[in-house]
């Protein structure tokens, strides 16, 4: 089992670990020789006890850690209208007994009603947080800290976690998850061929290639499909983050450009903005497994690793793991991207 010490880092338990490894056996029933003898499995990152789940839940329990040690009263975070990162920071927050703000801009240009209120931001009201929303021009990130200086003026104490809590204090996150599937697949007898991932702030992939590093395994071994920034940013972004995250926890160290394996084939038009290819992963995902994606995240990044397995890109017999992100409530933001007119 591969072994990785992170235990110098405060961390707050959020998500029941481990969560586990499943094959798709329906799906693949479904697709037979589409698959060209590629064995599918999924890594349950969606699965948890409260806020919906999701993968954010690994970064925010390292965030959540340092925010307490440094004797935070209030968490404050940003992201886009439907941001599963600040409905789990809002979760998270109300479980933890900590006051929460959220800075969310319109970043995607959606004016459904069921966009602006259902979904995500529906759930960061009934979790407790207190939301400011901003114009899609505007720095969040900016407001969010003035908004923690106002505190601090106040005698209370913020803590300001980034967009998809992807610092690199929140990338060990999945660090940790890369030695622990690494472990579980040794167990299954599995030799896995590839770790797939989306890459919205690139925080799941960099702490996976962080964690595969440092426990000396080749980081190519992840891959992940951008959804947020075009290809170049996001492969720039996500070798920034791995290189931070490991050096945290082997000082020096570091991950070559080649070491960061991305595609951004599968974005579509922009951020958030549904795609053929995603509607379908989606739909074959729910009737075939009955496991959900989400349409901003895991649904383009698993229409990109399904267009790649049939295309050939992995031999016969290799094991593929896709991580199940969660995001789910999202779904009921897109309520029209799966209508008949969008067949």
């Amino acid at each position: 089992m591969a072994d990785l010490d992170l235990a110098r880092f405060p961390r707050l338990p959020l998500l029941g670990l481990p969560t586990p490894i499943e094959p798709l056996a329906g799906l693949t029933r479904q697709l037979g020789d589409a698959l060209n003898g590629v064995r599918l499995f999924v890594k349950r990152d969606d699965l948890a006890g409260f806020g919906g789940g999701g993968n954010k839940l690994r970064k925010l329990e390292f965030l959540l850690g340092a925010a307490r040690q440094e004797g935070a009263d209030t968490a404050i975070t940003v992201g886009a209208l439907q941001s599963n990162h600040a409905r789990l920071t809002a979760a998270a927050s109300a479980r933890s007994g900590l006051a929460c703000e959220l800075f969310l801009t319109r970043s995607v240009p959606r004016e459904q009603e069921a966009y602006r209120r259902n979904g995500n931001r529906l759930l960061d009201d009934l979790f407790g947080a207190s939301v400011h929303e901003l114009p899609r021009e505007a720095d969040n990130l900016a407001a969010a800290q003035a908004r923690a200086e106002a505190l601090k003026a106040e005698g209370r104490r913020a803590y300001v976690f980034p967009a998809g809590g992807s610092s690199p204090v929140g990338c060990l996150g999945y660090a940790a998850c890369a030695a622990e599937l690494l472990g579980q697949a040794e167990a299954m007898g599995l030799d896995l061929a590839q770790i797939v991932v989306p890459n919205g702030s690139a925080g799941t992939h960099a702490g996976l290639a962080a964690g595969l590093a440092a426990t000396g395994r080749n980081p190519r071994l992840a891959k992940s499909y951008a959804v947020l920034a075009e290809a170049e940013q996001a492969f720039a972004e996500t070798l920034e983050k791995a290189n931070a995250t490991l050096d945290l926890i082997k000082p020096g160290a570091r991950i070559a450009a080649d070491g960061i394996v991305l595609d951004g084939a599968h974005r579509g038009p922009g951020y958030g903005i549904p795609t053929d290819a995603m509607r379908e992963a989606v739909r074959l995902m729910a009737r075939t497994e009955g496991m959900l994606l989400d349409p901003v995240y895991s649904g383009k990044a698993f229409a990109g690793l399904l267009h790649d397995i049939r295309a050939g890109l992995y031999p016969a017999g290799s094991a593929v793991l896709f991580v199940m992100t969660g995001g789910v409530p999202g779904l009921f933001a897109y309520p029209d991207a799966f209508s008949d007119a969008s067949e």
